[in-house]
């Protein structure tokens, strides 16, 4: 067999028609989202006790948050719900 052989099994190059539409805002997106997250992973292996401290911090706030509405909402209403 030679090394370079016209298979024509399966799809091995890129479309000869250009995406349009609802495709090509979804590729888009999709490149956008993994630059992102490129973009995120490298500033945490650089800095990643602030990423850690960060992260941590968000925790915290979102427990009281949610701490604090449950509470709110329990206090708000002195009659039972399946009355």
């Amino acid at each position: 067999m030679t090394d370079k052989q016209n298979l024509n099994a399966g799809f091995t190059g890129t479309p000869t028609e250009q995406p349009e539409g609802l495709t090509k805002v979804a590729k888009s997106a999709a490149n956008e989202m993994k630059r992102e997250a490129y973009a995120v992973a490298s500033g945490v292996r650089e800095h990643p006790h602030t990423a850690s401290a960060l992260l941590l911090t968000t925790g915290i706030v979102a427990f009281g948050l949610g701490y604090l509405l449950g509470r709110s909402s329990a206090e708000g209403s002195t009659r039972p719900y399946w009355r």
